[in-house]
């Protein structure tokens, strides 16, 4: 294929692309909530779900967060047993109430002993954006949020009892987070990731995606472009590198349109070794399956996480 038909080519794929982001808020609102929206300190399942904010001076604001306590967490026993924590991270277009809100999350957690935050990440792609200078979305997570949850809660604060995950602009998140900062989680897992989004550019027609991408990463070759581009990040790691990363749990729906560049990562990541798991299962990009697949997470975190 020559120059000319290979670009043509990446611009309807990109256009495609963003396309089904634009759509994404839409085609999560058609799929029937598997339960119903969750109130402030609501006991369900045995466990209770908290709303918190924490005023961050990364950000200039408050950033609100949801969190998830085990069946027999007592706020009132401060020597009471330490928990492992999960960090779930939302979308783009969503917000840090959805996890609870749209999946059977609350009814999942009940079966297991963690802790799990659900943090507001907005449209940041938790990355510090070059043309904002108060979306710190990764610095806010690393330095202000997960310090203030091991502060609040009982948690076990080391590497060993922390993982993270998320859904689309979500999954590429956690990715990131496990290879950036691997002294932190022990397990990073993506549902339906937007794994290349840091080289997402030429041929996206739609203009609020595209902006959500140049806020955050600025022009093409940009050196935040290139910090936070997972595949680069995979390219470049040496072999004492990679023994350091998390272990990353990675699954994708058939039918979704990120597939193709989830099974580029996966294959990305079998040639350099990086020890993970993928599950390519029937689905599309939509809460159906994302219900379905945080189940699975959080049986893959109680066989990793450290007792």
């Amino acid at each position: 294929m020559n120059t000319h038909k290979r670009i043509f080519v990446l611009r309807i794929l990109l256009s495609v692309l963003a396309s089904n982001f634009a759509a994404v808020g839409q085609t999560a609102t058609s799929q029937p909530a598997p339960v119903r929206q969750i109130v402030d300190g609501t006991a369900i399942h045995s466990v209770k779900v908290q709303n918190n904010s924490l005023n961050s001076k990364l950000m200039s604001r408050d950033m609100p967060y949801r969190v998830v306590l085990p069946r027999n967490y007592s706020a009132i026993k401060a020597d009471g047993p330490r928990y492992s924590v999960i960090y779930l991270l939302h979308g783009l277009t969503g917000h840090f109430d959805n996890w609870t809100d749209r999946t059977a999350l609350a009814e999942y957690a009940s079966k297991h002993n963690f802790i799990i935050v659900t943090p507001e990440g907005d449209n940041g792609w938790y990355t510090d954006s070059v043309s904002v200078p108060n979306d710190k979305y990764e610095s806010y997570i690393v330095k202000e949020l997960i310090p203030e949850i091991d502060k609040t809660f009982r948690t076990v604060a080391d590497r060993d009892h922390r993982a993270i995950a998320g859904l689309s602009m979500g999954g590429y998140g956690a990715i990131k987070f496990g290879m950036k900062y691997p002294e932190m989680f022990s397990l990073a897992g993506s549902f339906s990731g937007a794994l290349g989004v840091a080289t997402f550019g030429e041929g996206i027609r739609d203009a609020a995606f595209m902006k959500t991408i140049t806020t955050i990463y600025g022009p093409a070759e940009s050196e935040t472009r290139k910090a936070n581009d997972l595949f680069g990040i995979v390219r470049t790691s040496t072999s004492e590198k990679i023994k350091s990363m998390p272990f990353f749990y990675i699954d994708c729906g058939s039918e979704d349109f990120l597939f193709q560049n989830n099974r580029d990562f996966v294959t990305l990541l079998l040639e350099k070794k990086v020890p993970h798991e993928f599950r390519q299962l029937p689905g599309s990009h939509n809460w159906a399956f994302w219900n379905s697949q945080v189940k699975e997470f959080l049986e893959v975190a109680d066989s990793r996480l450290k007792k």
